[in-house]
């Protein structure tokens, strides 16, 4: 159901810090001039545990009322209320989405039997496609291969995001579940390895500046390319380093920001970029031409 390029949208703020439903629609457009095929918006990136449930209403509105079909949209649904996530999912389908993002809960660390039941409550009640959000290093709980074996049985739970940082695992989870899932990197500079395994695209935070340049490195590979894929992937790497040179979405937005598209500040606690680090940058961003 879904593959290539997929951005995690950023969430766009007025001067007040306010949301800006403007920018969000220029940055639809944006992706849909760029081939993109789908797009995230409230995941981490979309600074979401800092958006109020009526923002991320307005947020997926404006998203899918801009999109208009024309490409898919993976609300940001998850948290660590399992009843909370069902009600927002509930939300993102009236609305018109096409799937939801569920993150691991984050801070009540579940068991895996209780990973396992939060996602098939989800599944079950929210109507909508599920795509998995494994990010250890954000939640502090790992979802192991034989959890998602487990969850990759429900017809709903359509695709795993993952952010384990372990090519182990997520050779593992392929080796588990086969086409069933759709295994998405969450790692920028894993994508290829993870497709090597069996990934079929990424959710991406990188591709909010260079969609097409990674959806070329993707379909390089799975069009049977390699060699072209892995020049495209060292291409690439500078980038994505850039993109973490502090906690995401700081890097990617202030390159937006440098590159003119106006996205706006932060919400607390997340703040603006040194200025040590906004240097290293923009030499980066002016390497690749995005900025003069």
């Amino acid at each position: 159901m879904f593959h290539g390029a997929i951005p995690a949208l950023v969430t766009p703020f007025r001067n007040d810090g306010s949301l800006s439903e403007k920018k969000v629609r220029e940055l639809v457009q944006f992706h849909l001039r760029k081939g993109t095929p789908a797009v995230v918006p409230a995941g981490t990136t979309g600074e979401s545990p800092n958006l109020g449930d009526k923002e991320k209403q307005i947020l997926f509105e404006t998203v899918v009322n801009e999109a208009n079909g024309r490409l898919k949209v993976i609300a940001g649904t998850g948290g660590n209320s399992t009843q909370h996530s069902v009600e927002l999912s509930k939300v993102a389908r009236k609305i018109g989405a096409d799937a939801v993002l569920v993150v691991a809960p984050y801070y009540n660390k579940p068991t895996q039997e209780g990973l396992y039941r939060h996602y098939m409550k989800i599944a079950d009640e929210g109507g909508l496609p599920v795509v998995i959000y494994n990010v250890p290093g954000r939640t502090g709980v790992n979802i192991l291969p034989e959890t998602v074996e487990r969850l990759s049985g429900h017809e709903r739970i359509v695709a795993i995001k993952e952010a384990s940082g372990s090519l182990g695992q997520i050779s593992e989870i392929h080796r588990r579940c086969g086409d069933r899932l759709a295994i998405l990197s969450g790692d920028d500079n894993l994508t290829l390895p993870i497709l090597a395994v069996g990934g079929k695209g990424t959710i991406s935070v990188t591709a909010n500046i260079v969609p097409d340049k990674i959806s070329e490195m993707i379909e390089a590979f799975l069009g049977g390319d390699q060699e072209r894929a892995l020049l495209l992937h060292h291409k690439l790497e500078p980038l994505h380093e850039a993109m973490f040179l502090e906690t995401n979405p700081i890097p990617v937005k202030t390159a937006m920001n440098l590159m003119g598209m106006e996205v706006g500040g932060f919400r607390l606690p997340l703040c603006e970029m040194s200025e040590s680090n906004q240097k290293k940058l923009e030499t980066v961003l002016r390497r690749y031409e995005l900025i003069v």
